[in-house]
C-alpha cells in the first residue's frame, strides 16, 4: 500500500513553507495584530496546501488527518497548562499575591539594576522548579508589573524574564526538555547538564552584561514620587503582607518535589482563591458584586477571576493597568493559534515533507562545525514549522542520532545542540506553543520582546561557534554506518 506513495522533491516539500512565510509576511504588513486571527488562518491555509501536496504524493486523507490529530493531541497538556495559568493569574491578582510582589519589588529594586535582577530571579526560580512556563506565569507577571511601574519598556522586561527563565529551565535536572534531549541523543542527564553548561554559562553571562549596560543607558522613572504613588495606591486597595508569599512558595515546593505542572498550578489557583476570600474581602465584594452575602460574592468573584476579564480600580491609572486579568478566556486566542499551528505541523510531518527538507540539508554538512550548525538550524526550523519545542528536540534528535557517532562525535554534542537551539528558540516564534503562551501570559507581543531575549538569541550562536572552532567537542571512536 505504501509503495504507491511518492517521495517529494525538496522544492515540492518546501512549497507549504513558502506559502506560510508569504502569508505571515503579508499579515504583518497589513494587520496591526496578526495573532488575533490572520496568523491562525495563514497556518490553516498553509496546512491545506500541505494536504494537497500530500494527496498528490499518494497519501490518503485519513493518514493526513491522523497526523493532524496526533499533533494536536501532543499539544493538549500545553493547552491545559495555559488555561490553568489564566485561572492562576486571576486568583493571584485578586488575592493580592501579584500586587504584593509588585509592592515589595518597587520598594527594593533599583531601576538601574532591575533588568539584571529580573533575569537572575527568573533563572533561580526556573532552576528550582524546572519550568520556564511556571516561572513566567508567577514571578514573571509580577516583574512585568514592577518594570512597567519603573518606566522600563515591557519588551525589555519580558526579554530579561524569558532569558532567565529559559536558562534555569535548561540547567535544571527537573526540566522535561533537559531530560528529553539526552534521551533522544543517547547520553545521560548529568553528562548532558555538565557538557551543556560549557555553552550555557557564557551565554547567560554575556546576557547579564548586556542587561547591565542597558540598565545604565535607558530612561527610567528615577523620581520616587511616581513609584511612591503607585505603592500607596496598592497599599490602599489591598491587604499587603509577606504572608501572601506562602501561596507561591507552596507551588514552588510542589514542583521541586516533582509534582507535575498541571496539579501544581491547579493547587496554586485554589490556594490563591482561598487567600483572596480570607485576606481581600473588599476586593471580593467589588468583583463579586453581592453586597449582602459574602458567600455568594466570594463564589462569584472566584469564578469570574478564573474564567473571564476582571478589573480592580484604584486611584492610580498606572496601577489600574497592572491589575487587570483575563482568566481562562484570555487564553483562548492563544489556544486557537496553537491548534492551527499543530494542524500545519501535523500535516507536514505526516506527509514526510519536514523529513525531506531536513534530510536534504544534512547532505551538505561535511565538517563538525557544519553538522552542529545544521542540527541547530534544523531545531529552529522545526520550531517554526512544527510549532512545538518538543518536536524541535525529538525529530532532529532522531535524525542525527546515528550521524554523530558515525563521525566520531560523542552523543552529548548532539544533546547540547538540541537544547541550545531547540529549547530556547521556541519562545521567539509567535505561532510556536512557547512563543504564543509567553506572549499571552506576559501580555507582551512576541514581536516586542524577541530582540531582548539575549540568552535565547546567543545560545544557538554559541553552540555553533564551539562547533566550528572545535571547543570542548567530545570525541568517540567513529562507528561505521549500518549497511542495509
Amino acid at each position: 500500500m505504501t509503495s504507491s506513495i511518492k517521495k517529494p522533491s525538496f522544492f515540492i516539500a518546501f512549497v507549504p513553507i513558502l506559502v506560510l512565510v508569504a502569508l505571515l509576511v503579508l499579515n504583518v504588513k497589513l494587520f496591526e495584530d496578526a495573532t488575533g486571527g490572520p496568523n491562525q488562518i495563514a497556518l490553516v491555509l498553509s496546512a491545506v496546501v500541505a494536504v494537497i501536496v500530500g494527496v498528490r504524493l499518494g497519501f490518503k486523507w485519513e493518514q493526513l488527518q491522523k497526523g493532524i490529530v496526533d499533533s494536536i493531541t501532543s499539544a493538549l497538556p500545553a493547552i491545559l497548562i495555559l488555561l490553568l495559568i489564566g485561572a492562576l493569574a486571576g486568583t493571584w491578582m485578586m488575592s493580592g499575591i501579584v500586587p504584593t510582589m509588585i509592592y515589595y519589588g518597587l520598594e527594593i529594586l533599583n531601576p538601574t539594576i532591575f533588568l539584571v535582577a529580573a533575569c537572575i530571579v527568573s533563572a533561580i526560580v526556573a532552576l528550582a522548579t524546572g519550568s520556564s512556563w511556571t516561572t513566567v506565569a508567577t514571578v514573571g507577571v509580577a516583574l512585568i508589573g514592577i518594570g512597567t511601574a519603573l518606566g522600563i519598556g515591557q519588551g525589555m522586561v519580558a526579554g530579561a524574564i524569558i532569558s532567565g527563565a529559559y536558562f534555569g529551565d535548561k540547567m535544571s535536572p527537573l526540566s522535561d526538555t533537559t531530560n528529553l534531549a539526552p534521551a533522544m541523543a543517547g547520553t545521560d542527564l548529568i553528562t548532558h547538564i555538565r557538557y551543556m553548561s560549557l555553552t550555557t554559562i557564557p551565554s547567560i553571562l554575556i546576557t547579564l552584561v548586556i542587561f547591565l549596560i542597558l540598565g545604565f543607558t535607558i530612561e527610567t522613572k528615577e523620581s520616587s514620587e511616581g513609584v511612591g504613588a503607585m505603592m500607596k495606591a496598592i497599599d490602599a486597595k489591598y491587604f499587603v503582607s509577606p504572608i501572601l508569599f506562602l501561596v507561591p512558595a507552596v507551588v514552588v515546593f510542589l514542583i521541586i518535589k516533582k509534582v507535575k505542572a498541571i496539579p501544581a498550578l491547579l493547587i496554586g489557583t485554589i490556594l490563591g482563591a482561598i487567600a483572596a476570600i480570607i485576606f481581600q474581602p473588599e476586593i471580593i465584594m467589588e468583583i463579586g458584586g453581592a453586597r449582602d452575602d459574602y458567600f455568594s460574592a466570594s463564589y462569584m468573584a472566584v469564578m469570574s477571576s478564573m474564567s473571564m476579564s476582571t478589573e480592580v480600580v484604584t486611584g492610580n491609572a498606572d496601577v489600574n493597568s497592572l491589575l487587570g486579568t483575563s482568566g481562562m478566556a484570555g487564553m483562548l486566542n492563544t489556544i486557537w493559534l496553537i491548534v492551527c499551528a499543530m494542524c500545519f505541523g501535523g500535516v507536514m510531518e505526516a506527509a514526510g515533507l519536514l523529513q525531506k527538507i531536513t534530510n536534504t540539508v544534512v547532505q551538505y554538512a561535511k565538517s563538525t562545525g557544519s553538522l552542529i550548525a545544521t542540527t541547530a538550524g534544523t531545531c529552529i526550523f522545526f520550531n517554526a514549522t512544527a510549532s512545538d519545542q518538543y518536536l524541535a528536540i525529538v525529530v532532529p534528535g532522531k535524525m542525527f542520532e546515528e550521524i554523530y557517532p558515525e563521525r566520531g562525535l560523542a552523543p552529548q554534542n548532539l544533546s547540547r545542540t538540541l537544547e541550545d537551539a531547540g529549547t530556547v528558540t521556541s519562545v521567539l516564534i509567535p505561532w510556536n506553543t512557547c512563543g504564543a503562551t509567553q506572549a499571552s501570559v506576559l501580555s507582551v507581543a512576541t514581536g516586542e520582546y524577541w530582540m531582548y531575549c539575549f540568552f535565547n538569541l546567543i545560545s544557538p550562536v554559541m553552540t555553533i561557534i564551539f562547533g566550528y572552532f572545535g571547543i570542548k567537542i567530545a570525541k568517540v571512536e567513529p562507528i561505521l554506518p549500518k549497511v542495509i
